[in-house]
């Protein structure tokens, strides 16, 4: 078996030569390892032609804006949705490129100058293709009819029945009066579901392309009424006509996550709880987010398609709406201290519409995965991660190693299952992939002195193949226990975060995706009372402490944790959510990290029965589903109503 790393190759879409010295400093390590690959985890073959247009979310530099950067560029190789030009003196922006623009980053100096950072998005299906109508030097915001005023609840999610009686008015008409679709193609586009021949959706039904997003497709809540009316017998709507005809086919499974949050932040409750509020009687405004975002838990698709989804609820409310949005998803990898794009993005929205817009998120679900680690390295010591990659496992598997801006002298080894000596120690500014003497890599170690993922530090990403794949020319990874080692050859201390990204399967849905894990042999998993939290003294570095959704770790959005509703106090979190307070606070953490929720609600009705009951797809139905997802529209409701 082969022991050596190979030098990661030139960029077969952007043409970066990776392996030079400084090349991977303050570049995102996910678009140098799908370039490594040639976009395998995209189910793009080797040989064969890569995407045509690369998603992308960019932050600004301080002196620059949209309308600058559109100046400086052409559409015949960066394009942005047109609703970037809604907010004056926002810095970040979705964008597709082709090759030819990172030639001229590489070539522009006025071009490179306002562009601070970018991270990839999902390149499948239509996020490879060009937009409709992108922005152009002088070009001005497009004019939206039917902008709302008042309070407005938005929500992005996927499953979004919005002809269900919880999202109507008391004339039977739909609340939502803007209604976005990300995605525009029968059955989708996601990584492992990549149709030859896509068969488009009918824009006579599904709705017309919004031309301000340039993707996707719109109803307004009068198509939406028409269209009920339509679908209208007897007095009583035909539900699942109605869906089939505008094309929702994920509202035929009777339980889908977005209705479900959905009722929690805005409906009119049950007729034995019934609600009646500012929020279950608001407008809304609905994103149902691409199904590449549902069904690649990893998020990467997320930062295009959120803040593309937050403009377009901005850009469908007056100046002087109050506009709450509800973000119930979420994955686990990221900085944690509010400087990955999406956060930052966020953040700024949030200050530069003067509090006229409020963000409620999850604080996430995986406090019992063993998908983080954390410890100090005193000068000379090591750490070993076995990090527990399953078989079968039909998706990519990331890690990321966090290190603070003052760590010096920290070197990664990595040993594959198999292997009883490991690949050659990497130290910062180094990249390399491991083929096994094979042609394809296997895994890819990426650590960069900078990331494009955080401004605070540095990240290390460790990328892995598929386990297990049905295509005998797909490179597989092997699965086992990895054993990554940490070891401190600095003269400080210093120390280090780990994150296991998402890799779990979305309600029903089955992707091939399977989450990985860390293993230790001082870790707690009796099921003991008082089991279930980090004891300060347990020398494990795998920490529930610390594990929380890398949306919602913002400075000005609002996490919510779960509890559960009757409990004794020793029982009162629920037991997959971080806590307040933090049951390890004393321990050492990089700077400005959160992992404290910044509310709890609850998420469980007790121990026995967890959960919180929602509305299922159909009018009528009640649904129970578990999680902060149930935690942050309760947050959401109590902001549009005031508290």
């Amino acid at each position: 078996m082969s022991a050596a790393w190979s030098p990661l190759p030139a960029g077969s879409f952007t043409g970066t030569p990776w392996s030079l010295p400084g090349a991977i400093d303050g570049e995102d390590p996910y678009l140098v390892w799908a370039e490594a690959n040639h976009f395998a985890g995209y189910h793009f073959k080797r040989g064969r032609k890569q995407p045509k247009w690369l998603p992308i979310v960019m932050e600004l530099s301080a002196h620059a804006d949209v309308p600058a950067l559109v100046a400086a560029s052409s559409t015949a190789w960066l394009q942005i949705p047109k609703v970037y030009l809604n907010v004056p003196g926002l810095r970040f922006c979705s964008a597709r490129v082709r090759r030819r623009f990172f030639e001229r980053m590489r070539s522009d100096a006025h071009l490179r100058s306002l562009i601070q950072r970018f991270e990839m998005g999902l390149p499948v299906g239509h996020h490879t293709r060009a937009l409709v109508d992108p922005c152009t030097p002088g070009c001005t915001p497009l004019p939206v009819p039917g902008r709302l005023a008042g309070k407005v609840l938005g929500l992005i999610d996927g499953g979004l029945a919005l002809a269900n009686e919880q999202f109507l008015n008391a004339h039977g008409r739909a609340r939502v009066k803007h209604f976005w679709r990300q995605d525009d193609t029968i059955n989708g586009c996601w990584p492992g579901n990549q149709p030859h021949h896509p068969e488009p959706l009918d824009p006579a039904r599904a709705g017309p392309t919004p031309h301000d997003m340039g993707y996707g497709h719109e109803l307004s809540g009068a198509a939406i009424d028409a269209a009920m009316a339509a679908h209208t017998h007897g007095g009583r709507l035909d539900e699942d006509g109605l869906y089939q005809y505008l094309q929702l086919w994920d509202l035929s499974r009777p339980v889908n996550h977005g209705t479900h949050v959905m009722s929690q932040a805005c409906g009119p409750g049950s007729p034995l709880a019934p609600v009646d509020d500012e929020a279950s009687r608001c407008n809304l405004v609905a994103v149902q987010l691409d199904w590449s975002n549902v069904l690649d838990t990893s998020g990467g698709a997320m930062n295009v398609s959120v803040l593309d989804g937050l403009m377009y609820i901005l850009s469908r409310c007056a100046p002087s709406a109050d506009v709450v949005v509800n973000l119930s998803w979420g994955t686990l990898a990221g900085p944690h201290d509010g400087t990955s794009v999406l956060e930052a993005a966020m953040d700024e929205l949030i200050g530069l519409l003067g509090g006229r817009l409020r963000i409620a998120v999850p604080a996430g679900n995986a406090y019992q995965s063993r998908t983080h680690a954390n410890a100090t390295l005193a000068p000379g010591q090591a750490v070993d991660l076995h990090w527990r990659v399953q078989p079968d496992d039909r998706t990519e598997s990331y890690l990321e190693i966090w290190l603070p801006a003052d760590a010096q002298g920290v070197v990664i080894e990595v040993t594959p299952p198999g292997h009883d000596h490991p690949l050659p120690a990497l130290a910062q500014g180094q990249g390399k992939v491991w083929t096994d003497g094979g042609e394809a890599p296997l895994c890819s170690l990426i650590y960069p002195t900078t990331s494009a993922l955080g401004s605070r530090g540095t990240c290390a990403l460790l990328a892995l193949a598929p386990t297990f794949s049905r295509e005998g020319t797909t490179a597989t990874a092997p699965f086992g226990r990895w054993r990554v080692t940490l070891r401190n050859t600095g003269p400080a201390a210093t120390l280090f975060d780990a994150y296991i990204e998402r890799d779990d399967v979305a309600l029903g849905v089955h992707t091939g995706a399977r989450q990985s894990y860390l293993e230790d042999r001082h870790y707690d998993m009796s099921g003991n009372v008082g089991s279930f939290v980090d004891d300060p003294a347990n020398p494990t570095p795998i920490r529930r402490s610390g594990t929380f959704n890398s949306l919602s770790t913002g400075y000005r959005t609002t996490s919510a944790g779960g509890t559960r509703r009757h409990a004794s106090p020793s029982g009162h979190f629920a037991l997959y959510s971080p806590r307040r307070p933090d049951p390890d606070a004393g321990r050492p953490q990089r700077p400005f990290v959160k992992k404290v929720p910044d509310v709890m609600r609850p998420s469980d009705d007790n121990p026995a029965l967890w959960g919180v009951l929602g509305a299922g797809s159909r009018s009528g139905s009640v649904v129970r589903l578990a999680g902060t997802s149930s935690s942050a529209p309760q947050l959401a409701r109590e902001l549009l109503n005031g508290g």
